[in-house]
């Protein structure tokens, strides 16, 4: 393919995502978004192996068929109460292949021009230690969502002095890197400090956080993917890591305000409240009584209007089909039953929505904080499922 059609399937191909994204924004519309971002991909996917200038196509093709078995086996195995690790998992290859991309690209720079070299040590340098923080940040996201790695947070004496110390010696270390012309030493000493900065950040902050977590990860995989467009002199790759950085950061805002909770204090994993500590000890507390949906909905009959708060624990225990039975019971009886989600309700951004979807409970009475959050007086009753957390 010559460079004009491949400019031109990029510009489509980037539409394409745009659309995506503004799809999956509504829960009616997440279908479409999702084929918009599948055709995107493979315009993008299709332009990129025929350019002219790739060499070693066999070899493409082999990676991508590998790539895509794997990721076929994982769509059918992992169930939706997984998927919050699933996707930190995916952010951890962003990341990962950043590095990757950083280091051949410095290895490989014969073709780099001369007036441009030092900006080009520049993006690797920094396309290195994006994607490295990335993707420690992410495996111990992982860790913890997974409960391979404890949700309590990390506290080390001084973590923000060493956090700030960590930054304030990649930037010193960027600019022996810049001015030796390319040092390995340099090099190799940041990618190693932001492995563990990545890790400190992350690890610094507890199980009920994660889905800012999650959301932040998802804007420095964005990032980490447009440093290494630069590297590549690919437009596409530079557009594509804009949108999805901006875009996480953006609902990172969102759910920081939600939660009332500093945007700084995120990124400088300063925040740390252990989700786990309600549930630690092992004994009963009170007591329970097993009911049925049936139940629940002749308890609620009485009831002119019902707001459903879902969380976390809804998830673990997979209720989400007794939730929908429920639903169904009492709408059927009259109620006026509506769903109000938190942004951080659940372990990622969108968890419990698709978790409702899954159970087929209708799109038009799923409500966010801020369109319910207003009706919560003159309503009869408010059932919460695992969903301490976000209503106290």
């Amino acid at each position: 393919m010559s460079t004009g059609l491949v400019t031109a399937a990029y510009i489509v191909a980037a539409i394409l995502f745009i659309f995506s994204l503004a799809g999956l924004s509504k829960q009616e519309t997440a279908k479409q978004g999702c084929y918009s971002g599948i055709a995107g991909m493979a315009i993008a996917l299709f332009a990129t192996i025929f350019a002219d200038n790739v060499s070693g196509l066999g070899w493409i093709i082999i990676a991508m068929l590998i790539g895509a078995a794997v990721g076929i086996y994982k769509a059918k195995k992992v169930e939706m109460t997984e998927m919050p690790e699933l996707i930190a998992l995916l952010h951890s290859f962003v990341g990962l292949a950043a590095v990757l991309v950083g280091f051949n690209s410095f290895i490989d720079a014969g073709n780099v021009a001369e007036e441009m070299h030092t900006i080009h040590l520049v993006e690797v340098f920094l396309g290195i230690f994006i994607g490295a923080v990335t993707f420690t940040g992410s495996l111990v996201a992982f860790g913890k969502l997974n409960g391979k790695i404890s949700s309590k947070p990390l506290k080390l004496p001084h973590k923000h002095k060493l956090n700030l110390a960590a930054l304030l010696v990649s930037f010193v270390l960027m600019l022996v890197f810049v001015s030796a012309n390319g040092s390995w030493f340099a090099l190799i000493v940041m990618t190693a400090i932001a492995l563990a900065f990545g890790w400190h950040l992350v690890a610094s902050i507890g199980g009920a956080d994660m889905p800012v977590v999650v959301s932040m990860l998802n804007s420095y995989s964005g990032w980490a993917a447009a440093a290494a467009g630069f590297m590549l002199s690919n437009d596409l790759l530079i557009v594509t890591g804009a949108l999805v950085g901006s875009s996480g950061a953006i609902l990172s805002y969102i759910m920081c305000q939600a939660m009332n909770r500093s945007f700084i204090s995120v990124i400088a994993g300063g925040f740390g409240t252990d989700g786990a500590a309600a549930a630690s000890g092992s004994e009963e507390v009170g007591e329970y009584r097993e009911v049925k949906p049936a139940d629940v909905a002749a308890m609620l009959k009485g009831a002119g209007s019902v707001i459903i708060t879902p969380g976390y624990g809804m998830a673990v225990a997979q209720a989400q089909y007794p939730v929908a039975e429920i639903t169904d019971l009492l709408r059927k009886q009259g109620v006026n039953v509506r769903f109000g989600i938190h942004p951080v309700a659940g372990r990622l951004p969108g968890h419990m929505n698709v978790l409702l979807a899954e159970a087929k409970v209708p799109y038009d009475i799923v409500l966010e904080m801020d369109e319910i959050n207003d009706d919560f007086p003159e309503t009869d009753v408010v059932l919460v499922i695992g969903a301490n957390d976000t209503v106290n």
